[in-house]
């Protein structure tokens, strides 16, 4: 009797007001969706739709909608001729981050991530992760959220997992996210180290990584730089997850005997890292690491 509910009442009101509250919201997207194939209205239908981005039901409206991926995709490559030079404006901006938001939104779906996969979108944005400006917001904010569409792809691990980190590694979006860790604001160091920190927690990331010298010391350089600049104590999450990297190098033999030269004193020193380890998994972390790379330079 102690694992019945409290109360086997059903309210029909609020089980009513609830599916009806959701038939309005479908469309609501659904007339938003209608609207992106106006051009004159397409600015405006973009807004609307970012704004409901999170409705659970808005992937699958969006992705089984006919044209609006490819409407999505002039969005962006209309963006391409603002890059260089430089002259996108924050209302450009603001437009076709609207239209990412979306994409976003795909990504982040089981059912239609793989689908904007096989359709190769995320290439499409790589040029904005590649963008230097590092002094204007509105470019960043272009950066941060094409690294969110990223980031959504393998922000949940489940069987398409293996194909996502494939296609990312065979697309070459590695180096975009080591240039974001350079020149992007703490927000978007985060989530592109988030998104780096994923990829060589898969098998085929971390070979990827830690067996070609070239590349390791790309990334071991962006991580240990991204640690030196640190003023202050920097975000725990980004830390983490620049630890979390260097923990998966340092599994690897030859990486790891190339990290026992090149891994920041800061993160060598316990007074450091009392000071910027806040969170007991960080520092357990950060504490692994440097066992790993310490042992290794003994046994070498």
């Amino acid at each position: 009797m102690e694992n019945l509910p409290e109360t086997l009442y059903i309210d029909p009101i609020h089980e009513s007001s609830t599916a009806e509250a959701e038939y309005v919201e479908r469309s609501r997207i659904e007339q938003c969706i209608h609207l992106l194939h106006q051009p004159s209205r397409r600015e405006e239908a973009l807004a609307l739709l970012s704004k409901e981005r999170r409705s659970k039901d808005m992937p699958l409206l969006l992705w089984n909608a006919k044209n609006v991926s490819f409407i999505l995709l002039q969005e962006i490559l209309k963006a391409y001729t603002l890059l260089a030079p430089p002259t996108l404006g924050m209302k450009d901006a603001t437009r076709v981050c609207n239209a990412l938001a979306l994409l976003q939104s795909m990504a982040s779906h089981p059912e239609t991530k793989m689908k904007i996969v096989k359709a190769k979108l995320p290439v499409y944005i790589y040029p904005f992760m590649n963008t230097t400006e590092n002094e204007i917001k509105h470019f960043d904010y272009l950066r941060l959220t094409s690294l969110g569409v990223i980031g959504a792809l393998v922000k949940i691990e489940d069987a398409d997992t293996p194909e996502i980190i494939h296609f990312l590694l065979e697309t070459e979006v590695l180096p975009l996210c080591l240039r974001c860790i350079e020149v992007g604001s703490e927000l978007a160091k985060t989530v592109a180290a988030f998104v780096l920190s994923k990829i060589l927690l898969r098998e085929e990331g971390q070979r990827y990584c830690g067996t070609f010298p070239e590349r390791f010391y790309a990334v071991a350089h962006v991580l240990s730089k991204t640690i030196d600049q640190f003023q202050g104590k920097p975000s725990s999450q980004l830390l983490k997850h620049i630890l979390t990297c260097f923990m998966r190098l340092s599994e690897v033999s030859r990486a790891c005997d190339a990290l026992t030269k090149c891994y920041p004193v800061k993160l060598r020193d316990p007074a450091y890292l009392n000071f910027v380890c806040d969170d007991d998994t960080v520092r357990r972390l950060a504490d692994q690491v440097l066992q790993n790379v310490s042992e290794h330079r003994m046994i070498g």
